[in-house]
């Protein structure tokens, strides 16, 4: 059983702008200290950046429109902490302490996943998806049910009738569909809107991935200043990350469906 929300549901496209903040961030520096929060809804854009960068009010206005629009925006950036920035100086630590469960995906898992992105490409409007055994709900909206009937005859679909969604509709967060994200694997953190150096991305992707190359769960715990985990340098989990952040097209690309 597993649910999938796509890029155009509100909370995802708060994933998408801090996901992009964070390109910025590696556009100005190759290892910067990054991290973001973002409370969409409504006609207003809430964004908190806690960062090493600085970012102009405008570069961060171009986002936010390229992807949602013309919206109020509310912005604050501050630096970094110097407690917190003072773990990085001189060689790559963990950013923080956490735990990650690495767990390999399913059949249907793989399926619905598949079923999302089929549907986002048709109707690229706010939606969410589940499959539970031979059940498939889909909510889909700006779509007719004849439409999505034609492609899915047996599945259950827009069980309160046509709907329009989207942030005029509902409020979006980062990191609230972290199910929708990384299916039954497990963190004490959020894959969105931070840096590489933050164990709740780097760890995370590691312990995904090897699950997947294993076939069995991966658990991980580390600690904040941690330089060894898992058996291995922290640096090399980054770097592993950062290879993977590249082949999928950026931080961006990576909030539209998660790990999966």
């Amino acid at each position: 059983m597993i649910e999938k929300v796509n890029p155009a549901h509100p909370d995802k496209v708060a994933d998408r702008i801090a996901g992009a903040i964070v390109d910025l961030a590696y556009s100005k520096n190759e290892n910067p200290k990054v991290a973001v929060e973002i409370l969409i809804g409504h006609g207003k854009c809430n964004i908190i950046i806690e960062t090493s960068e600085e970012f102009k009010t405008e570069e961060i206005k171009e986002i936010v429109k390229r992807i949602v629009g013309d919206i109020e925006i509310d912005l604050l950036v501050v630096k970094q902490d110097v407690y917190l920035a003072s773990n990085q100086v001189g060689k790559l630590r963990c950013g923080d302490n956490g735990i990650f469960k690495g767990v390999p995906l399913t059949e249907a898992q793989k399926e619905l996943s598949k079923i999302a992105r089929n549907i986002y490409e048709k109707f690229p409007y706010d939606g969410k998806y589940i499959l539970d055994k031979d059940k498939l709900i889909i909510c889909q909206s700006n779509a007719k049910e004849e439409d999505l009937r034609e492609f899915y005859p047996n599945a259950i679909i827009n069980p309160l009738g046509y709907w329009t969604g989207g942030i005029n509709v509902d409020s979006g967060a980062v990191n609230r569909k972290l199910g929708s994200d990384m299916a039954d694997s497990v963190t004490g953190g959020g894959l969105h809107g931070k840096d590489l150096s933050k164990a709740d991305v780097s760890v995370n992707i590691y312990a995904f991935k090897k699950a997947q190359e294993t076939g069995k769960v991966v658990a991980i715990s580390c600690a904040i200043g941690d330089e060894t985990i898992d058996g291995k340098p922290y640096s090399e989990i980054v770097e592993e990350a950062k290879n993977y952040i590249k082949e999928i097209g950026g931080f961006e690309e990576f909030a539209k469906w998660g790990l999966y």
